[in-house]
């Protein structure tokens, strides 16, 4: 998936405006300008579109993690993970939100994507495991769905 359509489907989720996505980046330590988040926010085929730059989709995810869960001063802080795939958002989302296997099976679940349980912690195994698998766009589009539908109620 394009960091666009995922920083397109958090601020929907999370019911925020650009000032407020400047905001939860700026927690990581990246300064982003909310027009140009408005530009991130655009879809493709719309005027002054302009694609989202892994270093501003890192950032943003870190931010939220700190946003929902608060900062761990006893922590010295973490690079940012570059580059950012689908299964780097999943974790993150993951460990923002707070969700246990069996929430994510519950929210693939409520839309129709059951998945089972080797396959889903395949996705959470480091690159260069023997049962690594990279997280697909349907996947992560599936569970971004059901994660809204579980944030919104």
């Amino acid at each position: 998936m394009i960091h666009n359509d995922v920083l397109r489907s958090l601020r929907y989720m999370l019911k925020i405006n650009d000032v407020k996505m400047a905001e939860i980046i700026a927690l990581s330590g990246l300064e982003v300008n909310p027009l140009v988040l408005a530009s991130y926010i655009r879809k493709e085929d719309e005027a002054g579109f302009v694609r989202c730059p892994e270093r501003v989709m890192a950032h943003f995810l870190d931010g939220l993690v700190i946003h929902r869960r608060g900062k761990d001063d006893s922590r010295t802080p973490q690079p940012v993970e570059l580059p950012v795939s689908n299964n780097t958002v999943l974790k993150k989302l993951r460990v923002a939100f707070e969700l246990k296997e069996e929430d994510l099976h519950a929210i693939l679940k409520s839309v129709d994507f059951p998945v089972s349980k080797p396959e889903l912690s395949a996705l959470f195994r480091k690159v260069g495991h023997d049962n690594y698998r990279p997280c697909g766009d349907q996947l992560l589009r599936n569970f971004l769905k059901g994660l809204t539908l579980r944030v919104h109620g």
